[in-house]
């Protein structure tokens, strides 16, 4: 039987010669077949190619993303390292300079001042007690003849004008009724009363003191620092340099305490001492006892 088959003609250029090849059809199908698996392998081995050369891209873009956040880091790591270096050099010259000029860094205080309010001054305090002193620019000149470091102008006004409540020394605790030892004078003046400083100094603390509610501290220098207790608001801020008689804020009755009034200590040393030995004796009448306490 016959098979149908396709006829290929070929002919040359030159002479003319034809020739004639008989192709079957399996043979068309078979090379029509190879060449579309040629096309489909071919398409396939472009795709593959397209994606690795995609993903090879994001590899790349992904390790430079990669090397630029490491190079970022290690920056940032060093400049954080200099940074604490610089704040710790800051720290240990604002503790010289306080130190050589007699300015106590830590305020040694009560039980209670320690367990319920923070008077140990912070990083922050520190740079701004610095501050304060570098723009002050104090020498060892100007500390024996700056008025601030003399023990002449030591605490010796009284703070407000009022009544004494209560003695420095042993008495009933108004609470309780047991004994107890007054740190300091009690003296009756009403909410809101502007309470001034007894001596030239700087602020250690403004903020809350325990039971001695709002809290200021001045450091007169020589070991001696003056506090005032149960105020109602405050008119400076740790690091001030304060002259007698400047504004440290208003009195009130915040922390342990029954009324309005003022509490004045003296300490040195950190120990308490008693005021009536600082103060004057020009403002001896405002000072005259009456029977009412108040604690603290």
């Amino acid at each position: 039987m016959n098979q149908p088959y396709f006829i290929l003609v070929l002919a040359h250029s030159l002479h003319g010669r034809l020739r004639r090849i008989h192709v079957p059809y399996q043979v068309v199908y078979a090379v029509l077949g190879l060449a579309l698996l040629g096309s489909i392998s071919l398409f396939g081995f472009v795709t593959s190619y397209v994606r690795m050369s995609l993903k090879i891209a994001n590899y790349n873009n992904l390790r430079n993303e990669v090397d630029q956040l490491r190079a970022r880091y290690h920056r940032l790591e060093k400049e954080s390292k200099n940074t604490n270096q610089q704040l710790a050099s800051l720290q240990m010259l604002a503790s010289e300079v306080s130190v050589a000029y007699g300015l106590k860094r830590h305020l040694e205080g009560p039980q209670e001042i320690s367990s319920e309010g923070r008077l140990s001054p912070t990083l922050n305090e520190s740079l701004e007690e610095y501050n304060f002193l570098k723009s002050a620019q104090i020498s060892r000149y100007a500390r024996r003849s700056n008025p601030l470091f003399q023990p002449t102008l030591m605490p010796s006004v009284w703070p407000v004008q009022g009544q004494l409540m209560s003695h420095f020394g042993r008495r009933s605790d108004p609470f309780s009724g047991e004994g107890a030892f007054h740190t300091g004078l009690d003296i009756s003046v009403n909410k809101g009363t502007p309470v001034k400083a007894t001596g030239d100094g700087v602020v250690l603390h403004a903020e809350w003191g325990g039971q001695y509610g709002k809290l200021v501290v001045i450091d007169h220098g020589n070991g001696i620092q003056t506090y005032y207790a149960h105020l109602s608001g405050f008119s400076v801020v740790p690091g001030q340099g304060i002259r007698r008689g400047d504004v440290i804020g208003y009195s009130g009755m915040t922390g342990r305490a029954s009324g309005p009034h003022l509490h004045y200590e003296v300490r040195r040393g950190g120990i308490p001492m008693n005021p009536s030995k600082y103060l004057n004796s020009t403002q001896a009448a405002a000072t005259a006892p009456v029977q009412k306490e108040f604690p603290f």
